[in-house]
């Protein structure tokens, strides 16, 4: 059976290519320059990068992980948030990688079927790694000053925690 997705990724590339031919655009040179911005974007994010990562592994490896659950359990039973999926609430607006580690293995654990399995999918389907993606669009384009940026999409993180547990709870138990 032949597999259309084998398929597509050269198919547009070869489209891309006659449609260039069509209208009389060097396309390699127009690639070339392509490439050159792209590698120029990367080069200005990387620092921004480096500092996320490195943050992230410092917090996994310290153990900081651990001690912020062990502050944020009380808040978590007040908010029907199981302490289970904490580690996922910390790490989830810093690091889409950590965060689908820690989420792995709540499912391993507890099961896809538990409730707290339930709450973390339903946590990773709704939030969003607030600090990846302001340093990468950020980075990109040269904006220093994030503003109400960070704060706004802490508060729509917190509300899609806050939310999962309840919207689990009301229609899945």
């Amino acid at each position: 059976m032949i597999k259309v997705s084998n398929y597509i990724l050269p198919v547009f590339v070869c489209v891309v290519i006659l449609f260039g031919i069509y209208k009389k655009v060097d396309v390699f040179s127009t690639f070339i320059d392509g490439a050159k911005k792209g590698f120029d974007v990367f080069l200005s994010i990387l620092p921004s990068l480096t500092a996320l990562f490195l943050a992230v592994e410092m917090l996994k490896t310290s153990g900081g992980i651990n001690i912020l659950t062990f502050v944020l359990s009380p808040i978590a039973k007040l908010l029907n948030i199981p302490e289970e999926v904490l580690p996922l609430c910390i790490l989830s607006p810093v690091s889409g990688g950590g965060s689908l580690s820690v989420y792995e293995t709540i499912l391993s654990e507890y099961g896809p079927d538990s409730y707290i399995g339930r709450v973390s999918s339903v946590m990773m389907g709704s939030t969003e790694t607030t600090f990846y993606a302001i340093a990468v669009y950020y980075g990109a384009v040269g904006v220093k000053k994030i503003r109400h940026t960070a704060i706004c999409s802490l508060c729509a993180d917190f509300t899609s925690f806050i939310l999962a547990g309840i919207t689990v709870r009301l229609f899945f138990d």
